[in-house]
């Protein structure tokens, strides 16, 4: 018989992917406790489970928190703005702590995420993805709502996988907005919701444009993957898009039926693709 793994924990930004994460463990008889990041996520999200929030400059002692309550396994998840350096305002173990994490505190988004898993992981704490202990979130390559992309459409989803590379290589952001071969915007610290509203007001013109979501190369998967939901979808429609494309197996699809139901009725594609069927030099 496998050891009892305890409690789960859960770091939690924003959005729901996490109050999914603590729904679907609890269902399994698995107890959770929640740490709730303040300014991010909600302890109001989760009335029925253990849930405390803590500032940034508090993570030391959230993590303590944690190993109170038995946590040896954590999922990070959800939706969080990297902070800046005047908000932190860190007790004597969270000074300590940002010792550790290093200058990876104040530079991209993926390095943060590797400095904290590597400090997780040397304080004895197991750090799973979120696909880990929640199945179905990241779909394979299909064409999962409308018609199937044309021409036009496939050659701004191949132009939009070279942005995204090259943001991701500068650990920038993760997705962008295309259109006719322009690119209207580009993720950063914004995020997508942000990036679409100012793709709104850009677009030009004839067919609409396609939103790509991508992976960071050599991004870790543990954490902070790419994600559309419902929300993403009446964006990208506000936004006067035809298309949702993203990479297959690397990206969190929530509310997959939701999504999917507001995206054919919005007359949209959703699209999750093999990244090799769109490198460079593939013929559209």
């Amino acid at each position: 018989m496998s050891p009892d793994p305890g409690p789960l924990g859960i770091i939690a930004g924003g959005g729901l992917l996490p109050v999914r994460v603590a729904e679907a463990v609890a269902a399994s008889g698995r107890p959770v406790i929640v740490a709730v990041l303040e300014g991010h996520g909600d302890t109001r999200a989760y009335p029925r489970f253990t849930a405390q929030a803590f500032r940034w400059g508090l993570a030391a002692t959230m993590l303590a928190w944690l190993k109170g309550h038995g946590v040896r396994q954590v999922v990070l998840a959800g939706t969080v703005s990297r902070p800046s350096v005047l908000s932190l305002r860190p007790d004597a173990a969270g000074v300590k702590l940002l010792a550790r994490i290093g200058r990876a505190a104040f530079t991209g988004d993926d390095s943060i995420l590797r400095a904290v898993m590597k400090v997780l992981a040397e304080d004895g704490f197991e750090v799973l993805g979120a696909q880990q202990v929640l199945g179905g979130l990241l779909p394979p390559a299909a064409l999962l709502a409308g018609a199937a992309p044309d021409d036009l459409a496939r050659a701004d989803i191949q132009r939009g996988i070279a942005v995204c590379r090259a943001l991701g290589a500068v650990d920038v952001g993760q997705g962008c907005v295309v259109q006719q071969g322009l690119v209207l915007a580009v993720e950063a610290i914004e995020g997508t919701d942000a990036m679409l509203a100012r793709a709104a007001m850009l677009q030009r013109e004839g067919p609409g444009g396609v939103l790509v979501k991508a992976l960071k190369p050599g991004q870790s998967r543990l954490a902070d993957l790419p994600t559309i939901g419902p929300r993403t979808v009446e964006n990208a429609a506000t936004a006067g898009l035809r298309g949702l494309a993203f990479e297959a197996g690397g990206t969190i699809l929530l509310e997959r039926d939701a999504t999917i139901a507001r995206a054919t009725a919005a007359g949209i594609f959703v699209l999750a693709f093999d990244p090799a069927e769109y490198s460079e030099g593939t013929t559209p």
